[in-house]
């Protein structure tokens, strides 16, 4: 399969960090292209283990019924699988998959597999009966919620937007209603869950999903997934409401950027965060489109957030598509936003994120409807961000270890990078 290309007016959009349409049209096409190459390598490393030698005969079949009732929803709406399929968490649990050893762990993953057909047979109004294996205890829908399956199996029957589990422990059976080509199931029962919408968008909470988070944890403390209720929705809801306002008023077009790249938000740690620090961010590259972060202590917090992690996905995604550093290389440098050394790959990934930050302040500091209390930071945090984006910039413009289009889009972000010019300069 030939990955989805990128034009050159494009690329250079891209580069310049701005919000616009084009940029992230292509970036979703090359995501679902990505996203299809690796459930192809999924099939292809099944296809090569011989049941009863290296698989389980009944894992195989299970395989092979859950492939056609995905190929059966996607012969009656194809839009809503490649939804399903593009999902942030369907990323990260096929890297999981293809990352596991032959043999039991590798078994375990596939069985995840009934879960995203189910959920695309559902949204997609087909006609299926299907028993699903659920090792974890837990049937994650992607995109929909989860089912608590006490027993490690259940029955699912599939009619025409309903959904119905029954057996495994499940207590009086479980039914949903999700209407054709739609997002949000309706209904529920004992042992269901359903991921929350963030306000005023098609953005999720997702403290749900068990690949929502790397078992390793993430960032230098290793934190963990935010379990539901250690993840205050009414908490998460302001913040993001509050961050659109504040983006609204200040850059318009980085609302519609991230309601196009963003599909999910999932909380990090295990409660509130007191410290005055930043808070810690993520984007894992398995599954661009998920912020996985704690609980900005503000709004405006939320709102760098955004931002910043926004443009992670921005560039996993091009970077899936255009490859921008070369593969082997071990050198790292100094970085003015992280005190650890970074590889070059690292030096990009945070001069693209803090370039847009730049780009935002800039605004911040020139609008006339910025909120106030953005105005008055608006001169400390442009300046911070230009003079770390530079020395970043220096380093890739010196470095061997980008390739050809690498150095073409570090260029570029020069090219924005000196257009924003100094802070004095905007106040006249």
């Amino acid at each position: 399969m030939t990955l989805a290309p990128v034009s050159s007016a494009v690329f250079a959009e891209l580069a310049r960090t701005r919000p616009l349409p084009t940029g992230a049209t292509a970036l979703r096409a090359g995501l679902h292209t990505r996203r299809m190459v690796l459930l192809k390598a999924l099939l292809a490393r099944v296809d090569r283990m011989v049941p009863g030698d290296r698989m389980d005969p009944a894992v195989r079949r299970r395989f092979d019924r859950d492939w056609k009732v995905l190929e059966q929803a996607e012969r009656a709406r194809p839009a809503v699988v490649r939804d399903v399929l593009d999902y942030p968490m369907t990323g990260a649990w096929l890297a999981a998959n293809l990352a596991a050893p032959d043999g039991p762990a590798f078994e375990r993953h596939l069985a995840h597999f009934g879960a995203v057909a189910a959920t695309a047979a559902v949204r997609a109004g087909c006609q299926v009966t299907m028993a699903v294996e659920v090792p974890s205890g837990l049937l994650a829908l992607p995109g929909l919620g989860v089912l608590r399956c006490p027993a490690g199996r259940a029955r699912l029957r599939i009619r025409a937007g309903l959904l119905r589990a029954e057996g495994g422990g499940i207590p009086g059976g479980t039914l949903l209603h999700v209407p054709p080509g739609g997002r949000r199931p309706r209904g529920g029962g004992r042992g269901w869950s359903g991921l929350r919408d963030l306000p005023d968008d098609a953005v999720v909470l997702d403290d749900l999903d068990p690949y929502r988070v790397p078992a390793s944890g993430i960032g230098p403390a290793a934190l963990p997934a935010a379990e539901r209720r250690h993840a205050p929705y009414r908490s998460w809801a302001e913040r993001w409401r509050g961050a659109r306002r504040i983006l609204l008023a200040t850059d318009p077009g980085r609302v519609g950027e991230i309601s196009a790249v963003l599909r999910a938000v999932v909380p990090l740690g295990p409660g509130v965060r007191h410290s005055a620090r930043q808070p810690m961010s993520a984007t894992m590259r398995a599954a661009p489109g998920a912020v996985l972060t704690e609980l900005p202590v503000s709004a405006q917090e939320m709102a760098e957030v955004l931002v910043h992690e926004a443009h992670h996905t921005k560039l996993a995604a091009l970077q899936e598509l255009v490859p921008l550093c070369e593969p082997g290389g071990g050198a790292v440098h100094r970085v003015g936003w992280r005190p650890d050394p970074r590889p070059i790959a690292g030096v990009l990934q945070g001069a693209y994120a803090h370039l847009a930050l730049t780009d935002l302040w800039r605004r911040a500091g020139a609008g006339t409807e910025t909120p106030r209390s953005w105005r008055r930071r608006s001169t400390e945090q442009f300046e911070a961000y230009r003079d770390q984006v530079e020395s970043a910039l220096s380093i890739l413009l010196e470095s061997d270890e980008l390739t050809f289009e690498g150095r073409e889009f570090a260029r570029e972000m020069g090219k924005h990078h000196a257009s924003l010019g100094r802070y004095s300069r905007l106040l006249g």
